[in-house]
């Protein structure tokens, strides 16, 4: 990119970061004039438009075609923050619903390469509802079940963000970049200035992921391939066969999660069933057996993280995404890592479930906690709204979702990431209603019939079964 710093590139410079030899193909709406010095009749406005104009090239701040990502072809919106500073206009708004409406007509994503300062003052409450546009266009473009992608470059605040930025399906940002709803100019003099940056809406879990520039194209290439648009999918294959060193078709290659942590293909196929619930419990939570990222790692070829609930908080417990198998079949993932799951791993959860409905594509899920997180903290942010919202988001979809309890699972905070009816077991996993030792102590038993609870919870992977909890148990 020829621009030092690839935050600050222009428009044109940013397509080209991601279409290179492939090109773009510039798209231009109708034109609708505006009257002189705009709809304010804003003294200097039209001088001003002029020389942004002769500064930059452009004739507004939105550059909008068709491109090929990759091998990927999408329609890409570009601001150009040398123009008004990338405000928002009329005829800027003219631009991003023909954008919007290019992606709806060809069923094509949408790649939004954001740098904004929010709506054009010059043009009072005409720019402001240009967000309303906006909004109303993004809508009809993820009922149709297209997927949007953003970029957000520096600055990206105001509207801008609040709409094309943040509204997007996936939101990732380039290193540096000042992104958060309040420019510069105007938030509280004292503010800490890492909330408003790329990082800090990352650890806020607001931005999916941070990129630098030359990760860029691949990343987003990757990203396109996993969203689609998609012919119908299959449902996500146990990965059953890759625990058990098989070889289950189309499964992912089994690379190992590296160090000293267990590959999910290292496990003895013919290791034998628990005799006792007590011994279930035991082999659930020995920390030697694999966890989900050794799982997640034998069975994607790529992997590509959704990051935060958006609503400023993260569960470092709960990994959610997409991954591309070996064979390239999307598939949605939600894998619970061995710790209490807290109500932002629920949110995110939730809404990984639900982006991957509205898309068609497969859901996994990696079932492995002791429980919902039960601390004051997690009372405080909606333990049970959200774990009732993933309840619901698992109930209302309508592509397939597959469950592999790998370890622990306990009570409700487990059975909510559990599909009904889709469900298979370990052989070192178990499932109950309650923990064996909390069900001692509620019915006053003393801690040496906790071993005798637990058989009667009937919680081992083949109680399960006989149950008609589980279809199966993987080796």
């Amino acid at each position: 990119m020829p621009d030092a710093n690839p935050a600050r590139a222009t428009a044109r410079e940013a397509i080209a970061l991601l279409t290179g030899a492939a090109g773009f193909t510039e798209h231009r709406p109708s034109p609708h004039p505006l009257p002189p010095d705009g709809p304010l009749g804003w003294a200097g406005y039209d001088a001003a438009r002029e020389r942004a104009s002769a500064r930059t090239g452009e004739e507004e701040s939105v550059v909008y075609g068709t491109g090929v990502v990759g091998d990927r072809a999408c329609v890409l919106l570009s601001f150009e923050f040398g123009f008004l500073g990338g405000s928002l206009g009329r005829q800027t708004g003219d631009r991003l619903a023909a954008a919007y409406e290019l992606a709806l007509t060809r069923r094509l994503p949408l790649l939004a390469l954001v740098a904004t300062g929010g709506s054009r003052m010059q043009e009072g409450m005409v720019a402001l509802t240009q967000l309303q546009r906006v909004a109303a266009a993004s809508v009809r473009l993820r009922a149709a079940g297209l997927p949007q992608i953003a970029v957000v470059r520096d600055p990206t605040t105001g509207g801008g963000w609040a709409t094309v930025g943040a509204g997007a399906d996936v939101v990732l940002a380039l290193p540096g970049a000042q992104v958060g709803f309040a420019g510069s100019r105007v938030r509280p003099p004292d503010a800490d200035p890492y909330a408003y940056s790329a990082e800090g809406q990352f650890a806020a879990g607001q931005v999916d992921a941070v990129v630098p520039a030359d990760e860029l194209p691949a990343t987003v290439t990757h990203w396109l391939r996993a969203l689609g648009p998609h012919e119908e999918l299959p449902a996500a294959p146990v990965p059953g066969a890759l625990s058990a060193g098989g070889g289950e078709p189309g499964a992912g290659p089994g690379t190992g999660s590296g160090g000293d942590t267990p590959s999910a293909a290292d496990r003895d196929p013919a290791a034998p069933l628990p005799g006792t619930g007590r011994e279930a419990v035991a082999r659930a939570r020995d920390p030697r057996r694999p966890r989900a990222e050794a799982y997640l790692a034998d069975y994607f070829a790529v992997r590509l993280p959704l990051h935060g609930d958006r609503s400023g908080s993260t569960d470092p417990g709960l990994l959610c995404g997409f991954g591309l198998r070996a064979d390239g079949l999307p598939v949605a993932y939600v894998a619970q890592c061995g710790t209490p799951t807290r109500p932002a791993g629920y949110r995110a959860a939730a809404r990984t479930i639900r982006l991957a409905d509205r898309l068609g594509i497969p859901v996994l899920t990696l079932v492995d906690t002791p429980g919902a997180a039960n601390d004051a903290e997690a009372e405080r942010a909606g333990a049970g709204a959200a774990i009732a919202d993933t309840f619901a988001a698992i109930a209302a979809a309508r592509v397939p979702v597959t469950t592999l309890v790998i370890g622990e699972g306990g009570s409700g905070g487990a059975l909510a990431l559990a599909a009904p009816g889709n469900t298979h077991v370990t052989v070192d996993s178990y499932f109950s209603v309650i923990a064996p030792e909390l069900a001692a102590a509620i019915l006053k038993r003393p801690p040496s019939e906790t071993g005798a609870t637990a058989d009667q919870l009937r919680l081992r992977p083949q109680d399960l079964v006989d149950l008609g909890f589980a279809r199966s148990i993987v080796g």
